[in-house]
Protein backbone atom coordinates (compact mmCIF):
# COMPACT_ATOMS: atom_id res chain seq x y z
CA UNK A 1 0.00 0.00 0.00
CA UNK A 2 2.90 2.46 0.62
CA UNK A 3 4.49 1.56 -2.60
CA UNK A 4 1.34 2.26 -4.27
CA UNK A 5 0.21 5.67 -2.43
CA UNK A 6 3.88 6.84 -3.50
CA UNK A 7 3.33 5.80 -6.84
CA UNK A 8 0.29 7.30 -7.06
CA UNK A 9 1.57 10.69 -5.27
CA UNK A 10 5.01 10.93 -7.76
CA UNK A 11 2.27 10.75 -10.66
CA UNK A 12 -0.03 13.63 -9.36
CA UNK A 13 3.18 15.67 -8.71
CA UNK A 14 4.52 14.73 -12.60
CA UNK A 15 1.64 15.66 -13.84
CA UNK A 16 1.16 19.45 -12.22
CA UNK A 17 4.52 19.94 -12.90
CA UNK A 18 4.21 18.99 -16.50
CA UNK A 19 1.21 21.58 -16.59
CA UNK A 20 3.28 24.39 -15.27
CA UNK A 21 6.39 23.81 -17.59
CA UNK A 22 4.19 23.50 -20.57
CA UNK A 23 1.94 27.18 -19.62
CA UNK A 24 5.83 28.05 -19.33
CA UNK A 25 6.62 27.10 -22.43
CA UNK A 26 3.69 27.45 -25.25
CA UNK A 27 2.75 30.50 -23.11
CA UNK A 28 5.19 32.37 -21.22
CA UNK A 29 7.86 32.14 -23.31
CA UNK A 30 6.20 33.62 -26.83
CA UNK A 31 5.00 36.33 -24.89
CA UNK A 32 8.56 37.51 -23.42
CA UNK A 33 7.01 38.61 -20.07
CA UNK A 34 8.69 37.76 -17.04
CA UNK A 35 5.52 36.80 -15.05
CA UNK A 36 6.79 36.21 -10.95
CA UNK A 37 8.58 32.76 -11.59
CA UNK A 38 12.49 31.47 -11.99
CA UNK A 39 11.31 30.35 -14.97
CA UNK A 40 10.25 34.03 -16.15
CA UNK A 41 13.62 35.29 -14.80
CA UNK A 42 14.92 32.68 -17.00
CA UNK A 43 13.10 34.08 -20.39
CA UNK A 44 15.59 37.79 -19.41
CA UNK A 45 18.45 35.82 -18.97
CA UNK A 46 18.56 34.41 -22.49
CA UNK A 47 19.48 37.41 -23.31
CA UNK A 48 22.58 37.45 -21.56
CA UNK A 49 23.65 34.01 -21.20
CA UNK A 50 24.17 31.74 -24.44
CA UNK A 51 22.00 29.30 -22.61
CA UNK A 52 18.37 27.72 -22.80
CA UNK A 53 15.54 28.75 -20.73
CA UNK A 54 15.11 25.02 -19.34
CA UNK A 55 18.71 25.25 -18.77
CA UNK A 56 18.98 29.08 -16.98
CA UNK A 57 15.92 27.43 -14.85
CA UNK A 58 17.59 24.39 -13.96
CA UNK A 59 20.83 26.21 -12.67
CA UNK A 60 19.00 28.70 -10.65
CA UNK A 61 16.47 25.99 -9.07
CA UNK A 62 19.45 24.11 -8.11
CA UNK A 63 21.52 26.76 -6.35
CA UNK A 64 18.16 28.23 -4.45
CA UNK A 65 17.55 24.55 -3.36
CA UNK A 66 21.80 24.50 -1.74
CA UNK A 67 20.65 27.82 -0.68
CA UNK A 68 17.64 26.46 0.82
CA UNK A 69 19.04 23.67 2.76
CA UNK A 70 21.60 25.67 4.14
CA UNK A 71 19.75 28.17 5.01
CA UNK A 72 16.27 26.81 6.15
CA UNK A 73 17.59 23.35 6.97
CA UNK A 74 15.14 20.23 6.12
CA UNK A 75 12.22 22.65 5.29
CA UNK A 76 12.48 21.83 1.44
CA UNK A 77 11.32 17.86 1.71
CA UNK A 78 11.87 15.42 -1.36
CA UNK A 79 8.52 17.22 -3.47
CA UNK A 80 10.25 20.60 -3.71
CA UNK A 81 13.57 18.99 -4.77
CA UNK A 82 11.76 16.40 -7.26
CA UNK A 83 9.72 19.40 -8.60
CA UNK A 84 12.10 21.52 -8.89
CA UNK A 85 14.38 19.22 -11.40
CA UNK A 86 11.17 17.95 -12.97
CA UNK A 87 10.35 21.57 -14.23
CA UNK A 88 13.36 22.32 -16.19
CA UNK A 89 13.61 19.10 -17.50
CA UNK A 90 10.06 19.34 -18.84
CA UNK A 91 10.56 22.93 -20.62
CA UNK A 92 13.78 21.52 -21.68
CA UNK A 93 12.01 17.90 -23.49
CA UNK A 94 9.29 20.77 -25.12
CA UNK A 95 12.50 23.09 -26.20
CA UNK A 96 13.82 19.77 -28.25
CA UNK A 97 10.41 18.40 -29.76
CA UNK A 98 8.93 22.05 -30.41
CA UNK A 99 12.32 24.00 -31.23
CA UNK A 100 10.71 26.27 -33.56
CA UNK A 101 7.88 26.98 -31.62
CA UNK A 102 6.24 30.83 -31.92
CA UNK A 103 2.80 31.23 -30.40
CA UNK A 104 -0.39 29.70 -30.22
CA UNK A 105 -2.32 32.66 -29.79
CA UNK A 106 0.10 35.44 -31.44
CA UNK A 107 -0.65 37.82 -28.75
CA UNK A 108 1.31 38.29 -26.21
CA UNK A 109 -1.28 39.73 -23.99
CA UNK A 110 -3.71 36.53 -24.19
CA UNK A 111 -0.11 34.51 -23.91
CA UNK A 112 0.13 35.98 -20.32
CA UNK A 113 -3.64 35.03 -19.44
CA UNK A 114 -3.56 31.44 -20.66
CA UNK A 115 -0.16 30.89 -18.69
CA UNK A 116 -1.59 32.10 -15.35
CA UNK A 117 -5.01 29.87 -15.86
CA UNK A 118 -2.60 26.92 -16.75
CA UNK A 119 0.14 27.54 -13.96
CA UNK A 120 -2.29 28.04 -11.28
CA UNK A 121 -3.74 24.37 -11.99
CA UNK A 122 -0.61 22.89 -11.74
CA UNK A 123 0.48 24.80 -8.95
CA UNK A 124 -2.76 24.54 -6.93
CA UNK A 125 -2.52 20.66 -7.75
CA UNK A 126 1.34 20.93 -6.67
CA UNK A 127 0.15 23.03 -2.60
CA UNK A 128 -2.71 20.59 -2.06
CA UNK A 129 -0.42 17.77 -1.87
CA UNK A 130 1.98 19.68 0.42
CA UNK A 131 4.53 20.22 -2.35
CA UNK A 132 5.57 23.54 -4.79
CA UNK A 133 7.57 24.16 -7.86
CA UNK A 134 10.17 25.57 -5.72
CA UNK A 135 12.05 28.83 -7.21
CA UNK A 136 10.33 31.99 -5.54
CA UNK A 137 9.02 30.00 -2.94
CA UNK A 138 12.75 29.16 -1.63
CA UNK A 139 13.29 32.44 -1.64
CA UNK A 140 10.30 33.59 0.16
CA UNK A 141 10.79 31.33 3.09
CA UNK A 142 14.48 32.65 3.46
CA UNK A 143 13.48 36.30 3.18
CA UNK A 144 10.81 34.91 5.86
CA UNK A 145 13.30 33.41 8.20
CA UNK A 146 16.37 35.93 8.00
CA UNK A 147 13.84 39.21 7.12
CA UNK A 148 10.64 38.10 9.31
CA UNK A 149 9.00 39.01 6.06
CA UNK A 150 5.39 37.52 5.66
CA UNK A 151 5.69 34.91 3.26
CA UNK A 152 2.96 36.23 1.19
CA UNK A 153 4.76 39.66 0.87
CA UNK A 154 7.95 38.31 0.18
CA UNK A 155 6.37 36.60 -2.65
CA UNK A 156 4.76 39.44 -4.42
CA UNK A 157 8.42 41.54 -3.46
CA UNK A 158 9.96 39.16 -5.53
CA UNK A 159 7.95 38.24 -7.96
CA UNK A 160 7.78 42.48 -8.55
CA UNK A 161 11.38 42.57 -8.79
CA UNK A 162 11.47 39.81 -11.58
CA UNK A 163 8.64 41.41 -13.52
CA UNK A 164 10.19 44.77 -12.99
CA UNK A 165 13.98 43.02 -15.05
CA UNK A 166 12.45 42.71 -18.12
CA UNK A 167 12.99 46.44 -18.56
CA UNK A 168 16.83 45.59 -19.19
CA UNK A 169 16.10 43.95 -22.18
CA UNK A 170 12.26 44.63 -23.73
CA UNK A 171 10.20 47.26 -23.90
CA UNK A 172 7.85 49.54 -21.40
CA UNK A 173 4.93 47.21 -23.10
CA UNK A 174 6.26 44.20 -22.12
CA UNK A 175 7.31 45.38 -18.42
CA UNK A 176 3.63 46.23 -17.85
CA UNK A 177 2.60 43.32 -19.22
CA UNK A 178 4.87 41.22 -16.80
CA UNK A 179 3.75 43.45 -13.67
CA UNK A 180 -0.05 42.96 -14.75
CA UNK A 181 0.83 39.33 -15.15
CA UNK A 182 2.14 39.17 -11.66
CA UNK A 183 -0.97 40.54 -9.97
CA UNK A 184 -3.19 38.91 -11.64
CA UNK A 185 -1.27 35.79 -10.96
CA UNK A 186 -1.44 35.78 -7.15
CA UNK A 187 -5.13 36.71 -7.27
CA UNK A 188 -5.82 33.42 -9.74
CA UNK A 189 -3.27 31.52 -7.38
CA UNK A 190 -5.68 32.88 -4.61
CA UNK A 191 -9.01 32.14 -6.17
CA UNK A 192 -7.96 28.16 -7.17
CA UNK A 193 -5.20 27.34 -3.37
CA UNK A 194 -7.97 29.36 -1.18
CA UNK A 195 -11.14 30.23 -2.50
CA UNK A 196 -11.75 26.69 -3.13
CA UNK A 197 -11.53 26.02 0.67
CA UNK A 198 -13.32 28.66 2.02
CA UNK A 199 -15.51 27.82 5.14
CA UNK A 200 -18.29 29.85 6.78
CA UNK A 201 -17.73 30.60 10.51
CA UNK A 202 -21.83 30.39 11.39
CA UNK A 203 -23.10 32.34 14.44
CA UNK A 204 -26.68 31.14 15.83
CA UNK A 205 -28.83 32.67 18.40
CA UNK A 206 -32.06 31.37 18.92
CA UNK A 207 -34.13 30.05 21.67
CA UNK A 208 -34.34 25.98 19.42
CA UNK A 209 -30.92 26.31 20.10
CA UNK A 210 -31.05 22.54 20.88
CA UNK A 211 -33.03 21.25 18.00
CA UNK A 212 -30.39 23.64 15.98
CA UNK A 213 -27.45 22.43 17.98
CA UNK A 214 -28.53 18.69 17.58
CA UNK A 215 -28.61 18.95 13.65
CA UNK A 216 -25.27 20.57 13.86
CA UNK A 217 -23.80 17.52 15.19
CA UNK A 218 -25.93 14.62 13.99
CA UNK A 219 -27.02 15.93 11.02
CA UNK A 220 -23.86 17.29 9.01
CA UNK A 221 -21.88 15.36 11.17
CA UNK A 222 -19.92 18.67 12.43
CA UNK A 223 -18.46 20.21 15.67
CA UNK A 224 -20.05 23.40 17.44
CA UNK A 225 -19.44 25.54 20.06
CA UNK A 226 -21.89 27.37 22.91
CA UNK A 227 -20.97 30.80 24.30
CA UNK A 228 -22.94 32.65 26.31
CA UNK A 229 -23.99 35.93 25.19
CA UNK A 230 -25.92 39.05 26.69
CA UNK A 231 -28.21 41.44 24.77
CA UNK A 232 -27.68 44.75 25.43
CA UNK A 233 -30.99 46.10 25.50
CA UNK A 234 -32.74 44.00 28.07
CA UNK A 235 -29.60 42.74 29.47
CA UNK A 236 -30.87 39.05 28.83
CA UNK A 237 -28.45 35.75 28.64
CA UNK A 238 -28.90 33.76 25.80
CA UNK A 239 -27.00 30.82 24.23
CA UNK A 240 -24.94 31.21 20.96
CA UNK A 241 -24.11 28.50 18.88
CA UNK A 242 -20.79 28.44 16.73
CA UNK A 243 -20.08 26.18 14.29
CA UNK A 244 -17.36 26.01 11.25
CA UNK A 245 -19.07 24.43 7.95
CA UNK A 246 -18.31 24.07 4.29
CA UNK A 247 -20.14 25.56 1.08
CA UNK A 248 -22.72 22.64 1.41
CA UNK A 249 -23.27 22.19 4.77
CA UNK A 250 -23.89 26.45 5.15
CA UNK A 251 -26.67 25.63 2.56
CA UNK A 252 -28.36 22.70 4.59
CA UNK A 253 -27.94 24.78 7.87
CA UNK A 254 -29.49 28.10 6.89
CA UNK A 255 -32.57 26.23 4.88
CA UNK A 256 -33.01 23.85 8.35
CA UNK A 257 -32.61 27.12 10.74
CA UNK A 258 -35.36 28.99 8.00
CA UNK A 259 -37.81 25.92 8.81
CA UNK A 260 -37.16 26.08 12.88
CA UNK A 261 -37.21 29.56 13.26
CA UNK A 262 -36.82 32.25 10.41
CA UNK A 263 -36.76 34.75 13.13
CA UNK A 264 -33.02 33.12 14.42
CA UNK A 265 -30.34 36.31 14.59
CA UNK A 266 -27.64 34.51 12.20
CA UNK A 267 -24.26 36.09 11.26
CA UNK A 268 -21.64 34.54 8.91
CA UNK A 269 -17.78 34.88 8.23
CA UNK A 270 -16.32 33.90 5.70
CA UNK A 271 -12.72 32.22 6.55
CA UNK A 272 -9.91 30.04 5.30
CA UNK A 273 -9.02 26.28 6.36
CA UNK A 274 -5.83 27.42 7.33
CA UNK A 275 -7.57 30.30 9.77
CA UNK A 276 -10.27 27.86 10.88
CA UNK A 277 -7.34 25.39 11.98
CA UNK A 278 -5.23 28.52 13.55
CA UNK A 279 -7.90 30.15 15.12
CA UNK A 280 -10.76 27.04 16.16
CA UNK A 281 -9.20 23.42 16.11
CA UNK A 282 -8.88 24.23 20.08
CA UNK A 283 -12.30 24.44 20.76
CA UNK A 284 -13.15 21.36 18.36
CA UNK A 285 -10.70 19.19 19.75
CA UNK A 286 -13.33 18.83 22.93
CA UNK A 287 -16.36 19.34 20.94
CA UNK A 288 -15.82 17.11 17.97
CA UNK A 289 -18.48 14.72 17.50
CA UNK A 290 -16.75 11.06 17.95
Amino acid sequence: MIKISLVKEVLILTLATAIIGAAVFFFLMPSHASVSSISGLSIVLTNFVPLSVSAITMILNVVLLIVGFVTCGSEFGYKTVYTSILLPAVIGALERFFPDFKSFTGDAALDVLCYIFFSSIGIAILFNRNASSGGLDIVAKILNKYLRIDLGKAMSAAGLCIAGSSILVYDAKTLILSILGTYFNGMILDHFIFDQKLKRRVCIVSPFEKEIRNFILNELHSGASIYKVTGAYRMKEHDEIITIVDKSEFQKLMAYIDQVDPQAFVTVYKVSEMQYRAKNMPERIFDEPS
